[in-house]
């Protein structure tokens, strides 16, 4: 009876700890159902803080297959796309060095055919190509020990081997491409000498030279061009024209020998200096003490005597003349000329024969270091150019790399949520100065410091090792600029734009995505303010503009094999402009599927990117003359061909207006 009891109790307890363990399996299985999808996000997320977030597949898919770089997770349905959406989903963001823009080889050949998009698409993939290599070469452990010694080398020689002087006869100038290298720059006090003689006018049917009136069949033209030059920052653009020095003798609109002289940056030319004969006036500021025009006697003076009148008037009332001496226009044709140009502590001073003639003052932008080349062209024979006082060795710009590496202008952490604004801004390898007074000017707006916009360089890679290295320890110092891995051209640009759109959709999930340049001063209030007076609607906000036609002739000209139509789609100025997010969604998917179109105008690409997408939906298109060159207007947003100098400068304005005026 006693045995029969303990066996039913055995028997209890062993069902009771049974049924415990199944309990306790029960409730394992139910953590690890939600442990597990947490590991695989967990996971999936880590590969995107790697320094190449997607693969670049330049030359076929089939060569990544064994590289460990993830391909996006596009396929859960928690992250896919909505067409209509404008907020993307909430999720933490990683910074990425390296643009997450998907580039493959075949992404250029669905439009191949066509010739007008054969050759930019033709540009385009040869430049992704030597793109991948150069990332590859970045990359690599070993080309990165190797670099190290290569560009120390390197800094020593370019330090090294600059002379006092430089002399070149004028045979040996034209074999250098009529171009004098000044490999240093130049300083206060260096000057070049140049010995030359103009050439006898000769007829000239160039529209783009001579505006040729009613019944002329052609104009007498004589004239040449002094320039110093800088380096040239991307392929396909020219380089900057430090100093703008044109003698024009026959062939100027006013019909009068004159002297023009400017600077141009980034391809845009300023305010014209003309002397055309009279001396400038006592109230104008001077150069150096010197006036800017000297007088020469002009074909209109003739040198003709004062009227008798006016002498017996001057002899009663006991005035004496002074003798006046006026000289002549300063070159001639077939006669030699010296002309000295010298850099003085305001400006550049022109002598010729001896004589001053002319003085032109710095233009803010540059330094007298930019100046590494002297280019004399046109109607003009060279018999000697002579450089001296030149400084022995380039200012180095490592120190101040180094000095400007303060915690303080690093880019704040991307926030975990959404954004309300994303800036992408256009910069070059080399434009460290640029994006140094944009981190220490508007960037430095309270929403971009909190977080609550977020702005990011896209630059592409240089053809330039050192101008490489040096910008991707930019990159990671300061954790504000985003490589677009393709060798940086010119008509290329429009590539960076799709990078802003990708960047701006994927990685921070913006509601208005801004593309601006690396010289575009943006207020970032205003900006938003007039973004958000349109609410939820798909936008394209800017300084528009309507019923624009191609050039056809001159520098900036298009081929009707480049762009067939005869008006370009209304389109907004690209210094600055705003799209919603829907728009540049459409933008990276037309590209990711091969069907954007790319033409070389960044602007007129975006609009025609935008009517597309108005074909199916409407877009709400915003004129603002408050998008402009110049911070002048009132309540400005963007002020555009801004120098260093000159950004820092407006900066500093708007907070000593107060702290509302800098918002």
């Amino acid at each position: 009876m006693k045995l029969a009891k303990f066996d039913s109790l055995v028997s209890l307890s062993r069902l009771r700890l049974v049924q415990f363990l199944m309990g306790v399996l029960c409730l394992y299985l139910l953590f690890m159902s939600f442990e597990i999808p947490l590991v695989f996000k967990t996971a999936s997320a880590g590969f995107y803080t790697d320094a190449l977030p997607r693969p670049l597949f330049l030359e076929s898919e089939e060569d990544f297959t064994d590289k460990s770089a993830p391909a996006r997770p596009t396929d859960d349905p928690k992250l896919v796309r909505l067409a209509g959406s404008r907020t993307p989903p909430h999720r933490m963001w990683e910074y990425k060095e390296v643009s997450g823009l998907l580039f493959n080889e075949s992404s250029f050949d669905s439009n191949a055919s066509k010739d007008e998009f054969s050759v930019l698409h033709k540009t385009a993939r040869h430049a992704f190509v030597v793109g991948k290599k150069l990332w590859d070469d970045l990359q690599s452990p070993q080309n990165k020990s190797d670099s190290e010694p290569e560009l120390q080398n390197q800094k020593q020689n370019r330090t090294g081997s600059c002379s006092e002087s430089i002399s070149l006869s004028g045979s040996e100038f034209v074999n250098r491409s009529r171009v004098l290298v000044i490999p240093c720059g130049l300083t206060l006090g260096s000057h070049i000498t140049v010995v030359g003689m103009p050439h006898w006018a000769h007829a000239e049917y160039d529209p783009k030279i001579v505006i040729l009136k009613e019944g002329d069949e052609s104009v007498m033209v004589t004239q040449f061009m002094m320039e110093l030059q800088g380096l040239k920052t991307v392929e396909g653009e020219d380089p900057p024209r430090i100093l703008h020095f044109n003698p024009r003798l026959k062939g100027d609109w006013s019909g009068k020998p004159v002297i023009e002289q400017n600077t141009c940056y980034r391809m845009q030319w300023g305010t014209a200096l003309r002397c055309e004969g009279w001396k400038s006036r006592a109230d104008e500021e001077t150069v150096d003490g010197q006036v800017k025009c000297e007088k020469w006697i002009r074909d209109d003076d003739n040198g003709s005597e004062e009227s008798k009148a006016t002498w017996w008037l001057k002899r009663l009332i006991g005035r004496k003349n002074k003798v006046a001496l006026d000289w002549p226009y300063p070159f001639a044709e077939g006669r030699l000329f010296v002309l000295t140009l010298s850099a003085g502590l305001e400006g550049y001073h022109v002598n010729v024969d001896g004589r001053h003639v002319t003085s032109f003052p710095y233009r803010t932008g540059f330094v007298l270091e930019d100046a590494t080349g002297l280019s004399l062209k046109g109607d003009l024979d060279v018999h000697s150019v002579f450089a001296a006082a030149l400084p022995t060795s380039h200012p180095s710009f490592a120190p101040q790399k180094h000095l400007e590496r303060l915690s303080k202008w690093k880019a704040p952490p991307l926030p975990e949520g959404n954004v309300e604004l994303f800036i992408g801004i256009l910069s070059a390898g080399n434009h460290f100065a640029e994006r140094m007074a944009v981190r220490k000017s508007w960037v430095q707006h309270k929403l971009i410091k909190s977080s609550k916009v977020v702005a990011r360089f896209f630059v592409a890679l240089n053809g330039r090792k050192d101008v490489n290295v040096e910008l991707k320890k930019e990159a990671e110092y300061f954790g504000d600029i985003v490589i677009v891995p393709y060798m940086d051209n010119y008509d290329l640009v429009v590539l960076k734009t799709v990078a802003i759109c990708e960047y701006g959709i994927h990685t921070v999930a913006a509601k208005y995505i801004m593309k601006c340049d690396d010289d575009t001063f943006v207020r970032v209030d205003p900006v938003i303010k007039e973004a958000k007076k349109l609410g939820d609607r798909s936008l394209y906000i800017g300084n528009m503009n309507y019923y624009h036609k191609p050039l056809r002739n001159g520098k900036w000209a298009v081929t009707y094999e480049e762009w067939p139509e005869e008006e370009y789609p209304p389109y907004a100025n690209g210094p600055g402009y705003i799209v919603s997010s829907d728009i540049a969604q459409f933008i990276v998917d037309e590209f990711e599927n091969h069907k954007l179109r790319l033409f070389k105008m960044e602007d007129v690409s975006m609009g025609m990117w935008v009517e597309k997408f108005n074909s199916s939906k409407a877009v709400e298109y915003q004129h603002s003359l408050k998008f402009c060159q110049f911070g002048c207007i009132e309540d400005y947003y963007t002020a555009h061909y801004q120098s260093p100098r000159q950004m820092l400068c407006m900066w500093d304005k708007l907070r000593k207006q107060g702290p509302n005026a800098a918002t």
